[in-house]
Protein backbone atom coordinates (compact mmCIF):
# COMPACT_ATOMS: atom_id res chain seq x y z
CA UNK A 1 0.00 0.00 0.00
CA UNK A 2 1.17 3.84 -1.15
CA UNK A 3 0.68 6.31 1.54
CA UNK A 4 1.81 9.96 0.39
CA UNK A 5 -0.51 13.29 0.18
CA UNK A 6 0.88 14.01 -3.32
CA UNK A 7 -0.67 11.92 -6.36
CA UNK A 8 1.67 12.38 -8.61
CA UNK A 9 4.69 10.55 -5.98
CA UNK A 10 1.79 7.41 -5.43
CA UNK A 11 1.52 6.98 -8.86
CA UNK A 12 5.37 7.27 -10.22
CA UNK A 13 5.85 4.75 -7.03
CA UNK A 14 3.21 1.90 -8.46
CA UNK A 15 4.43 2.59 -11.74
CA UNK A 16 8.04 1.63 -10.38
CA UNK A 17 6.88 -1.15 -7.99
CA UNK A 18 4.18 -2.71 -10.40
CA UNK A 19 7.45 -3.29 -12.55
CA UNK A 20 8.26 -6.42 -10.28
CA UNK A 21 6.34 -9.70 -11.06
CA UNK A 22 6.02 -10.49 -7.39
CA UNK A 23 4.75 -7.35 -6.09
CA UNK A 24 0.87 -5.39 -6.52
CA UNK A 25 -0.06 -2.18 -5.09
CA UNK A 26 -3.65 -3.22 -3.38
CA UNK A 27 -4.43 0.29 -1.78
CA UNK A 28 -3.03 4.08 -1.99
CA UNK A 29 -3.76 6.55 0.80
CA UNK A 30 -3.08 10.32 1.06
CA UNK A 31 -3.27 10.79 4.52
CA UNK A 32 -2.97 8.77 8.11
CA UNK A 33 -5.94 7.82 9.05
CA UNK A 34 -6.70 6.80 5.87
CA UNK A 35 -3.81 5.40 5.71
CA UNK A 36 -5.10 3.15 9.26
CA UNK A 37 -8.48 1.99 7.78
CA UNK A 38 -7.43 0.60 4.30
CA UNK A 39 -4.68 -1.11 6.09
CA UNK A 40 -7.05 -2.94 8.18
CA UNK A 41 -9.25 -3.59 5.23
CA UNK A 42 -6.37 -4.71 2.95
CA UNK A 43 -3.82 -6.55 5.41
CA UNK A 44 -1.16 -5.26 2.98
CA UNK A 45 2.40 -7.03 3.22
CA UNK A 46 4.25 -3.77 3.37
CA UNK A 47 2.52 0.05 3.66
CA UNK A 48 5.00 2.85 2.04
CA UNK A 49 4.68 5.95 4.32
CA UNK A 50 5.47 9.32 4.17
CA UNK A 51 5.79 10.76 7.05
CA UNK A 52 4.43 14.68 7.10
CA UNK A 53 1.23 14.46 5.12
CA UNK A 54 -1.71 17.33 5.80
CA UNK A 55 -4.67 15.49 7.40
CA UNK A 56 -2.41 13.25 10.15
CA UNK A 57 1.03 12.40 9.73
CA UNK A 58 2.59 8.96 8.50
CA UNK A 59 4.13 8.33 12.33
CA UNK A 60 0.60 8.11 14.01
CA UNK A 61 0.00 6.55 11.46
CA UNK A 62 2.81 4.00 11.50
CA UNK A 63 2.18 3.65 15.81
CA UNK A 64 -1.17 2.83 15.01
CA UNK A 65 -1.23 -0.16 12.09
CA UNK A 66 1.56 -2.21 14.13
CA UNK A 67 -0.16 -1.45 17.14
CA UNK A 68 -2.67 -3.61 16.31
CA UNK A 69 -0.70 -6.23 15.94
CA UNK A 70 -0.79 -6.98 12.19
CA UNK A 71 1.89 -8.46 10.42
CA UNK A 72 1.93 -5.44 8.00
CA UNK A 73 5.61 -3.79 8.32
CA UNK A 74 5.78 -0.02 7.21
CA UNK A 75 8.69 1.35 5.21
CA UNK A 76 8.91 4.80 5.99
CA UNK A 77 9.66 6.26 2.56
CA UNK A 78 10.47 10.12 2.98
CA UNK A 79 12.29 13.23 1.67
CA UNK A 80 14.05 14.05 5.22
CA UNK A 81 17.04 12.21 6.13
CA UNK A 82 16.86 14.45 9.88
CA UNK A 83 17.70 12.25 12.55
CA UNK A 84 14.27 13.05 14.27
CA UNK A 85 12.52 11.61 11.56
CA UNK A 86 14.32 8.65 11.43
CA UNK A 87 13.84 8.37 15.76
CA UNK A 88 10.26 8.63 14.96
CA UNK A 89 9.83 5.96 12.73
CA UNK A 90 11.88 3.71 14.95
CA UNK A 91 9.66 4.17 18.01
CA UNK A 92 6.82 4.25 16.25
CA UNK A 93 7.43 0.40 14.95
CA UNK A 94 8.66 1.05 11.42
CA UNK A 95 10.03 -2.07 10.07
CA UNK A 96 11.97 0.64 7.40
CA UNK A 97 13.40 4.00 6.54
CA UNK A 98 14.42 4.84 2.68
CA UNK A 99 14.86 8.16 1.38
CA UNK A 100 12.81 8.88 -1.56
CA UNK A 101 15.99 9.80 -3.99
CA UNK A 102 16.83 6.06 -3.42
CA UNK A 103 17.16 4.20 -7.00
CA UNK A 104 14.04 2.66 -8.14
CA UNK A 105 15.83 -1.02 -7.57
CA UNK A 106 16.30 0.20 -3.88
CA UNK A 107 12.95 0.81 -2.79
CA UNK A 108 11.63 -2.47 -5.03
CA UNK A 109 14.44 -3.99 -2.96
CA UNK A 110 13.25 -2.80 0.08
CA UNK A 111 9.56 -3.87 -0.33
CA UNK A 112 10.64 -6.99 -0.78
CA UNK A 113 13.28 -7.60 1.78
CA UNK A 114 10.33 -5.99 4.48
CA UNK A 115 7.46 -8.57 3.14
CA UNK A 116 10.27 -10.84 4.11
CA UNK A 117 10.56 -9.97 7.53
CA UNK A 118 13.62 -7.81 7.05
CA UNK A 119 14.20 -4.75 8.30
CA UNK A 120 15.98 -1.77 6.55
CA UNK A 121 17.36 1.69 7.19
CA UNK A 122 18.51 3.50 4.06
CA UNK A 123 22.32 3.40 3.58
CA UNK A 124 22.70 7.39 3.58
CA UNK A 125 21.67 6.99 7.48
CA UNK A 126 24.27 6.04 9.83
CA UNK A 127 25.03 3.44 12.33
CA UNK A 128 24.79 6.21 15.08
CA UNK A 129 21.00 6.44 14.45
CA UNK A 130 20.54 3.52 15.65
CA UNK A 131 22.78 3.43 18.73
CA UNK A 132 21.31 6.91 19.47
CA UNK A 133 17.98 5.58 19.41
CA UNK A 134 18.83 2.79 21.32
CA UNK A 135 20.24 5.16 24.31
CA UNK A 136 17.00 7.55 24.35
CA UNK A 137 15.03 4.82 24.54
CA UNK A 138 16.62 2.01 26.85
CA UNK A 139 15.70 2.29 30.82
CA UNK A 140 18.57 2.63 33.15
CA UNK A 141 20.43 -0.79 33.28
CA UNK A 142 22.68 -2.41 35.47
CA UNK A 143 25.01 -5.28 34.48
CA UNK A 144 22.77 -7.39 36.09
CA UNK A 145 19.87 -6.40 33.98
CA UNK A 146 22.40 -6.65 30.78
CA UNK A 147 22.97 -10.22 31.93
CA UNK A 148 20.14 -10.78 32.30
CA UNK A 149 18.71 -9.98 28.94
CA UNK A 150 21.36 -12.09 26.66
CA UNK A 151 20.54 -15.12 29.14
CA UNK A 152 17.06 -14.89 27.34
CA UNK A 153 18.99 -16.20 24.40
CA UNK A 154 21.96 -19.48 23.75
CA UNK A 155 25.02 -18.26 23.39
CA UNK A 156 24.71 -19.07 19.28
CA UNK A 157 21.86 -17.12 19.05
CA UNK A 158 23.50 -13.73 20.91
CA UNK A 159 26.53 -14.35 18.72
CA UNK A 160 24.12 -14.20 15.61
CA UNK A 161 21.99 -10.75 16.32
CA UNK A 162 25.46 -9.51 17.45
CA UNK A 163 26.54 -10.11 13.94
CA UNK A 164 23.24 -8.86 12.86
CA UNK A 165 23.81 -5.82 14.89
CA UNK A 166 27.23 -5.31 12.50
CA UNK A 167 25.02 -4.84 9.61
CA UNK A 168 25.31 -8.61 8.18
CA UNK A 169 23.04 -10.49 6.26
CA UNK A 170 22.05 -14.29 7.19
CA UNK A 171 24.16 -15.08 4.13
CA UNK A 172 26.90 -13.18 5.38
CA UNK A 173 26.69 -14.33 9.15
CA UNK A 174 26.85 -18.28 7.88
CA UNK A 175 30.05 -17.39 6.07
CA UNK A 176 31.36 -15.30 9.56
CA UNK A 177 30.63 -18.44 11.85
CA UNK A 178 30.93 -21.19 8.99
CA UNK A 179 27.47 -22.84 9.22
CA UNK A 180 24.36 -23.00 6.63
CA UNK A 181 22.32 -19.84 5.66
CA UNK A 182 19.00 -22.09 7.19
CA UNK A 183 20.63 -22.38 10.34
CA UNK A 184 21.29 -18.34 10.92
CA UNK A 185 17.65 -18.19 9.86
CA UNK A 186 16.50 -20.60 12.34
CA UNK A 187 18.54 -19.20 15.36
CA UNK A 188 17.75 -15.74 14.44
CA UNK A 189 14.35 -17.00 14.41
CA UNK A 190 14.06 -18.63 17.74
CA UNK A 191 15.94 -15.22 19.29
CA UNK A 192 13.15 -13.21 17.98
CA UNK A 193 10.76 -15.13 19.33
CA UNK A 194 11.81 -14.78 22.79
CA UNK A 195 13.06 -10.95 23.06
CA UNK A 196 9.57 -10.48 21.59
CA UNK A 197 11.04 -8.95 18.39
CA UNK A 198 8.85 -8.38 15.08
CA UNK A 199 11.78 -8.11 12.24
CA UNK A 200 15.42 -7.54 12.11
CA UNK A 201 15.71 -4.06 12.37
CA UNK A 202 13.75 -4.25 16.05
CA UNK A 203 16.16 -7.08 16.96
CA UNK A 204 19.27 -4.62 16.15
CA UNK A 205 17.71 -2.03 18.39
CA UNK A 206 16.95 -4.67 21.34
CA UNK A 207 20.79 -5.37 21.54
CA UNK A 208 21.98 -1.96 21.57
CA UNK A 209 19.56 -1.48 24.61
CA UNK A 210 19.90 -4.70 26.45
CA UNK A 211 23.92 -4.01 26.26
CA UNK A 212 24.54 -7.04 23.62
CA UNK A 213 26.12 -4.41 21.46
CA UNK A 214 28.51 -1.68 22.59
CA UNK A 215 26.96 1.66 22.10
Amino acid sequence: MLVDDQAVVRAGFRFLLEQADDIEVVAEASNGPAAVELARRHHPDVVCMDVRMPGGDGLAATREIVARGSDTAVLVVTTFDLDEYVFGALEAGASGFILKDCEPEELIDAVRRLADGHGLIDQAVTRRVITEFARRTAPPRSAADEAAAAAQLTAREAEIVRQLARGLSNAEIAQELVVETSTVKSHLGRAMAKVGTRDRLQTVVWAYQNGLVPG
